[in-house]
């Protein structure tokens, strides 16, 4: 596809590794991508390469020319499978998953239809196609709500509401709404999620053939819910989830790859509170972390999926050899983190939402979650003071998890900074903090002190969603002055728990290859 942000890397990783995967297995191969800053567009990737837009009519003029065996379009992300319904009305053959599941796991009407029949889970849930009506379903769902149109890509236009002024806001500035007026949203209906407040999230991705089921992967995020999975980190194995809710989700990602008739890759996204699982949703194609995934792992998922897309059978590549019977046991911990882009738009607020804001991914490898996760930092450039002083200010719901990052680092010894109210929950901890100021208003002023290198860390999460005031403010100073900045409670602890790892343990090199074998230098 074209060289565009939203259109990621991995997508690239995926088809090349297709490629290379049926020419192995005696195919030729045509690549069809007009992006030139990809591997796939490489000479010697493919047998032949159309550099061509990825439109109907392009596509249904090299298909007239090559005459292929199967299309696959389940690798190069949304643009291709939004081709894939017109190229199967043409009579092309499209290779693993229908087009017609593809669109029930994207029709939310569909896909809530289907959970509804197999006993699947989801959050409570509507969808509204007037002004009227997505007030109706805010007021029947409750909140807050996560609201977005409909066939969206990279999270674009999402938002979390705490209010029904907020959710008129929202429209007005989506739709140009005005109160007592009425915008048409049949075309592109309002898709509206009760959104879990801390709850978990976590990523499968998986390979299913009719019969059988690989798990590549059960991938926990290290930011709650809410967090586009874009820009959350992720980390396998999971180190909070019980046996019973694992055991769950495999249920659940078997149930939804039957239903969904998949032949080929499949991610799903889950929400977990306590013991309970929901659904958020079902992608019938490759996700963003499959190269992740793969290289923890050693099991190229996407070469993988390619050869049953093509016919063969998990039970044929397991007995091969190809494919392990069933997902590894990891030796160490490995940690996806994403590049974001702050310190080039230093105007810009850096609190992490649904709406996707990354540009980039790093990996970090140890053997525990805080090892694997200050790698994962470094890698991304995230310079974490393992000492001095940290500001700390958490939104109401935050206060109790902010108690337990604040408990840590002042075991390290770090000098602690707090909002009043952020101040007096730490004084109920028996944790010492001295009170900042309002921003321009005396002498502890938070957004001075960061100008005047007296702040090191900053663990700032915003109340109801809103980036405005002082915390804005003060998440801007930090980024124009290169200080740290995490605006999720759960990213401020996996923060303060990699800080704590990285002084009790001395830096360890080991390979990925020798990961792989548990072996540890």
């Amino acid at each position: 596809g074209p060289n565009r942000i939203g259109q990621g890397i991995e997508f690239d990783y995926c088809c090349v590794h297709a490629a290379f995967a049926l020419e192995e297995a005696g195919y030729e191969t045509v690549m069809v991508n007009c992006n030139p800053e990809t591997v796939s567009t490489d000479y010697d990737t493919s047998t032949r390469l159309y550099f061509e837009p990825l439109t109907t009519e392009d596509v249904l003029a090299i298909v007239a020319v090559e005459q292929p065996k199967a299309v696959i379009v389940q690798l190069g992300g949304q643009t291709p499978l939004g081709l894939a319904g017109a190229l199967e009305n043409a009579g092309v053959p499209i290779a693993g998953t229908r087009p017609d599941a593809i669109d029930v796991a994207e029709d939310r009407e569909r896909f809530s239809s289907l959970c509804s029949q197999r006993d699947i889970p989801q959050p409570p849930h509507g969808t509204a196609r007037s002004l009227d009506e997505a007030h109706r379903v805010v007021e029947r769902i409750g909140l807050p709500a996560l609201v977005r149109p409909s066939y969206v890509l990279g999270g674009r236009a999402m938002r979390i509401i705490y209010s029904l002024d907020e959710l008129s806001s929202y429209l007005s500035e989506l739709y140009g709404a005005t109160p007592g007026g009425e915008v048409d949203l049949s075309g592109s209906p309002l898709l509206i999620d009760r959104f879990l407040e801390a709850a978990t999230e976590v990523d499968v991705d998986a390979v299913f053939d009719g019969v059988d089921l690989y798990i590549g992967g059960i991938m926990e995020h290290v930011e709650e819910a809410g967090v586009h999975s874009g820009d959350s980190a992720c980390i396998v194995p999971p180190p909070n989830l019980s046996p019973g809710v694992v055991t769950t989700i495999r249920e659940l990602t078997r149930r939804l790859a039957e239903s969904l008739i998949v032949r080929g890759l499949i991610n799903i996204q889950f929400a977990v509170q306590g013991d309970e699982v929901f659904v958020l949703e079902a992608n019938p194609r490759a996700s963003r972390t499959v190269p992740f995934i793969s290289k923890a792992t050693g099991v190229p998922l996407a070469k993988i999926a390619t050869r049953v897309m093509m016919g063969e059978s998990i039970s044929d590549l397991q007995a091969s050899g190809v494919l392990p019977a069933s997902t590894p046991q990891l030796a160490m911990t490995a940690v996806k983190e994403a590049v974001l882009p702050w310190t080039r738009f230093s105007g810009e607020d850096t609190m992490l939402g649904p709406e996707m804001r990354a540009t980039g991914e790093v990996m970090g490898i140890g053997q525990n979650p805080g090892e694997a996760y200050a790698r994962a930092l470094r890698a991304a450039g995230h310079t974490v003071p393992t000492s001095g002083t940290v500001f700390l200010s958490f939104a109401d719901r935050d206060k109790p998890l902010g108690a337990e990052i604040a408990t840590i680092l002042h075991d390290l010894g770090f000098s602690i900074l707090a909002t009043h109210g952020t101040a007096d929950e730490l004084e109920r901890h028996s944790i010492h903090s001295t009170r900042v100021d309002k921003v321009g208003d005396g002498a502890y002023d938070p957004v001075r002190l960061i100008q005047e290198g007296r702040i090191d860390l900053v663990i700032n999460t915003p109340a109801g969603g809103k980036a405005r005031g002082d915390g804005k403010l003060i998440r801007m100073a930090a980024t124009r002055h290169g200080i740290a900045s995490v605006t999720t409670a759960a990213g401020g602890l996996a923060v303060a728990r990699s800080v704590e790892t990285t002084r009790s343990h001395p830096n360890r090199v080991t390979s990925l290859q020798d990961h792989h074998r548990g072996v540890h230098r």
